[in-house]
């Protein structure tokens, strides 16, 4: 007879609070919960009003989600009863809850996932101070007066130690004062605050992670109260197994960019194809917040911290895909796609932006044109743009490599017992990361275009014809390259054809 499950038995009957549900964690982590701990209690999310929608249009819109496909198989919708939306935002003074609603949760709480943050690199220091900091101490003020509080779970990440080459399971030493950096921001203009962020931040590569790094610290203060878990999962990707293997509804790190190269319009990438790149599984993280909260349970009070993360035990490198990426790309193809998908790595960033010119922008402006001319909206310079602005901010993570050592996590691994290994696997020693960028891109073709398999057939028969169109291309281009060539050499095109095996080495290095 199979051992019973610790974890569940543990969250059977409790209630939670989790701040973030809408994100692409909290999703993941509400479908779990449903789906594995059926006698769980309620699930109390704080939201706000978003686009016009008060909060329970918003959790009417729940089961709409593809993620929940395979839980409404195996139960009813009146599992969804068990979600009761809070109003509220983390970025207000006492979470902007009413009265009666704080006097709920104080009287019915017993499990706290903090997983809300602001994720934007580009975000200056008031907007993060006011949700990562501000908003975890919010969260915490409210977790000391709660009645019956068994575990705070919070969802930190590995980068908020990135200053550092290798980072170890344990709370490093605060940047700065926090109360000196609220004071700050709350004294200072959006202008005044952009010229000393740089001195503010020091080795910080930006204010996500330094305010992440703060917000660890209000956890810490009140680790003597009550028992207190920080987990901090690396790069965030699609799921491994839960609820299908690579489910995904993110569109940052590589299920963005599978997802910009099955379209043909991301076709080059600048990354250090044999530096770890440190991606942990969406089911992966959502099982160790789990396991994390039901093993710091145990005790009255106290800190664990926990890296999710694959760097040390299980590491991933691009080269290991560099000659198979395509193949998969060709393999489940989109219907909607707009050029032959064809993806190759950078290993700098000037390499990057010269090959950018050729290969990104000039087809961005046919393509925009000829969406222009069809009555569609011209999108893809403006996104080309983008990116080519955000490298400065990105290049740390693109060619960095980090080692997040967690003994931790492999330590709590020997505490499940052979039910909750199989239930809530936080073990990643058998992932195989061919088989996973395989999930990946075909969940990145399910559920980030949304194409079922039965367009299958006619994505292929479109792949061939932009193919076709492809080559023209490429020989359009040689051909203009070769006309410039003969011009600067002042030669006709004939007696310069020498020149051309050239040309077509130099472009296809490009």
């Amino acid at each position: 007879m199979p051992d019973e499950s610790q974890v569940r038995a543990f969250y059977s009957g409790k209630n939670f609070f989790i701040t973030g549900s809408t994100g692409f964690v909290g999703l993941c982590l509400i479908e779990k919960i449903l789906r594995t701990i059926p006698d769980v209690g309620k699930l109390y999310l704080l939201m706000r009003p978003k686009k016009g929608k008060d909060i329970v249009e918003r959790l009417d819109e729940f089961p709409k989600h593809l993620v929940f496909e395979k839980l409404i198989e195996q139960k009813t919708i009146d599992i969804f009863h068990k979600l009761v939306p809070v109003a509220g935002d983390v970025g207000e003074e006492n979470l902007g809850l009413s009265p009666e609603d704080k006097k709920t949760l104080l009287e019915n709480v017993n499990v706290v996932v903090h997983s809300a943050a602001t994720l934007d690199f580009q975000d200056n220091l008031r907007p993060t101070i006011k949700i990562n900091l501000l908003g975890t101490r919010r969260v915490m003020e409210l977790c000391k007066e709660m009645k019956n509080l068994k575990v705070m779970i919070h969802v930190s990440s590995a980068y908020v130690n990135s200053y550092l080459t290798e980072a170890h399971e344990k709370v490093y030493e605060a940047p700065e004062d926090a109360e000196k950096i609220i004071s700050l921001v709350s004294t200072l203009s959006d202008e005044a605050l952009d010229e000393i962020e740089p001195k503010v931040l020091k080795d910080h590569p930006n204010t996500y992670t330094f305010t992440k790094h703060l917000a660890e610290h209000e956890v810490k203060k009140c680790s003597d109260l009550f028992p207190c878990t920080i987990v901090r999962p690396t790069m965030i990707v699609g799921s491994w197994k839960e609820p299908v293997p690579g489910w995904t509804c993110s569109k940052v790190g590589p299920q963005g960019f599978l997802m910009g190269a099955s379209k043909g319009v991301v076709r080059r990438l600048p990354l250090s194809k044999d530096n770890i790149a440190d991606y942990i599984p969406v089911d992966v993280v959502v099982n160790e917040l789990l396991v994390a909260g039901w093993h710091t349970a145990k005790s009255k009070s106290g800190l664990t911290v926990y890296h999710c993360s694959s760097s040390t035990c299980r590491p991933f490198r691009w080269s290991s895909l560099e000659h198979t990426i395509n193949k998969k790309l060709h393999m489940y193809p989109l219907k909607s796609a707009v050029w032959y998908p064809y993806l190759a790595f950078n290993s700098s960033l000037l390499s990057f932006r010269l090959s950018a010119i050729f290969i990104h922008f000039f087809p961005a402006i046919l393509l925009d044109l000829l969406l222009k001319l069809t009555g569609g909206r011209p999108i893809l310079w403006r996104l080309n743009r983008n990116v080519w602005n955000s490298l400065n901010r990105l290049e740390k993570f693109i060619f960095s490599e980090w080692l997040f050592h967690n003994p931790n996590t492999l330590d709590l691994c020997k505490k499940l017992n052979k039910t909750d290994s199989e239930l809530f696997y936080i073990d990643i020693s058998t992932l195989d990361w061919e088989d996973f960028f395989t999930n990946l891109q075909k969940g990145v073709r399910r559920y980030l275009n949304n194409e079922k398999e039965s367009t299958l057939a006619a994505a292929r028969k479109k792949q061939t014809k932009l193919f076709i169109f492809h080559m023209i291309w490429q020989a359009g281009i040689i051909l203009l390259l070769w006309y410039f060539a003969a011009c600067l050499m002042g030669l006709t095109m004939m007696k310069s054809a020498w020149a051309v095996p050239g040309i077509y080495i130099l472009y296809t290095c490009l």
